[in-house]
């Protein structure tokens, strides 16, 4: 969405499986220009589905790191009792579940927004069988969530996908919607390492599939942050030679 108002944001939520009467009468939020002209294709068109949503797919895509990385947001998820999680954009593979189930296990809910509505009717029968999950179908730029109403919030492989003035919002958002002392974990690409062989092979993959990934490989996450985020807030670990980065900034 590229209006900078928060009141214009309708959130076009429910709880998976709920087919409420008011859903209706919602209006869901646009799709993105940057989403519709660059990305209709892994996540817009419906045949996308039967190709990206398979675990092993993911996997390959990303190297043989999925799992890895999907467990390194499991483990820094050390939650209390009835903790409210927010996971901003649907993930293909099995993600999501992964991360419904381990709330589950402490009597945490996990709420989950994404701006397509393809996606979104993908979810809602992806994770039909957790009763601990809603879905909002907002766009990550302008949440109409209350200020600070997530215990923590998961940005996992979003940002890359983003030309840098949405990025900024989609950041912007999610520290805005997380509590003081709350946390927010992103995992996306980062610039590998020249010594890694994976530089030379992701660099033309990524800057004809995926221009705006090419972004974070010249700049530090914290370059699009808000200003008042401080370097002692984030903590950092790289993957794969560097290829991919988990930053967790503490609100």
């Amino acid at each position: 969405m590229n209006d900078d108002s928060r009141e214009v944001a309708e959130d076009y939520s429910y709880e998976v499986g709920d087919r409420s009467a008011g859903e209706a009468a919602l209006v869901p939020p646009p799709i993105p220009d940057y989403l519709q002209d660059t990305y209709w294709w892994a996540y817009l068109h419906p045949n996308s589905f039967w190709f990206f949503e398979r675990e092993w797919v993911v996997n390959l895509i990303l190297w043989g790191n999925m799992k890895k990385l999907t467990q390194a947001v499991l483990d820094e998820l050390d939650l209390r009792s009835q903790s409210s999680v927010l996971q901003v954009a649907c993930v293909y593979g099995d993600f999501s579940n992964r991360l419904a189930s381990h709330l589950g296990q402490t009597d945490s809910r996990l709420s989950v927004v994404d701006v397509a509505p393809i996606q979104i009717s993908n979810i809602k029968k992806k994770l039909a069988a957790h009763e601990n999950v809603s879905v909002h179908h907002q766009d990550s730029t302008c949440m109409s969530f209350p200020d600070d109403s997530f215990d923590e919030t998961v940005v996992f492989f979003l940002l890359h996908e983003q030309p840098a003035l949405a990025r900024r919002k989609t950041v912007a958002e999610a520290v805005r919607v997380t509590r003081p002392g709350g946390r927010v974990i992103f995992v996306d690409y980062h610039g590998p390492k020249r010594s890694n062989p994976m530089r030379y092979v992701m660099q033309p993959i990524l800057t004809v599939l995926e221009p705006f990934a090419m972004d974070l490989w010249r700049e530090e996450l914290l370059a699009f942050m808000p200003a008042d985020i401080k370097p002692d807030q984030l903590s950092s670990n790289f993957y794969f030679g560097g290829l991919y980065q988990k930053i967790v900034l503490t609100v």
